[in-house]
């Protein structure tokens, strides 16, 4: 290899460099971070269907905290088990739990539609509210909220298919305002702890 060669290779290099390092000087900064989670600030907006086949909007909440989740009802795993948690925040807020609404967003309209839902989510007994809608409905739900899904081929899962999905739990103040988020795995314990701190300042 010629000496030239190797000192364009070297400057190129230093030009990378350099990009990156003005890329980390200009990006915008995250409105809001908790927890090691980034979010930006946002709002709660959708216009869904219910378990009862109502249509709901945020507003049906105002005035109450929300605690939001996004999954699927044939999820093996995560969903349940943030469900659970969501479940064991609800019983540890004892009277207080009129003050918070957690509810459930499909992600997966084609099978979760409101009769599937009206089976899953009053398992928790937690007093969730599932919501589901038509494949647009559910779309611009999660780009308002950021969240990430996708279908995903797998035989041996329920019609051949599974979903992933953004797997955080969401709080939103009492006019619908993003306050924070959980990562997956947070035990109920602690997220309790930091809603308290919200509920009684």
């Amino acid at each position: 290899m010629s000496l030239r060669l190797i000192r364009k290779i070297l400057w190129a290099g230093v030009g990378v460099v350099a990009l990156a390092f003005v890329y980390l000087l200009l990006r915008p900064e995250p409105t809001v971070e908790r927890a090691g989670a980034v979010q930006p600030s946002f709002d709660a907006v959708f216009e869904l269907t219910d378990h009862r086949g109502e249509i709901r909007t945020q507003e049906d909440f105002a005035g109450r905290w929300m605690l939001v989740f996004f999954g699927f009802a044939n999820c093996p795993d995560v969903c349940p088990t943030t469900l659970a948690e969501v479940a064991a925040v609800m019983d540890g807020l004892g009277p207080n739990a009129e003050r918070v609404q957690p509810l459930f967003i499909s992600i997966d309209p084609a099978r979760d539609t409101p009769e599937e839902l009206a089976n899953f989510v009053p398992g928790f007994d937690a007093g969730i509210v599932g919501l589901t809608g038509t494949p647009g409905q559910i779309e611009r739900t999660a780009a308002s909220f950021h969240i990430f899904y996708e279908k995903i081929e797998e035989a041996e899962a329920p019609d051949g298919y599974t979903m992933g999905h953004s797997s955080q739990l969401f709080l939103f103040d009492r006019q619908a305002r993003y306050a924070m988020s959980w990562s997956y795995g947070t035990p109920a314990e602690a997220i309790l702890a930091d809603l308290k701190e919200r509920l009684f300042p």
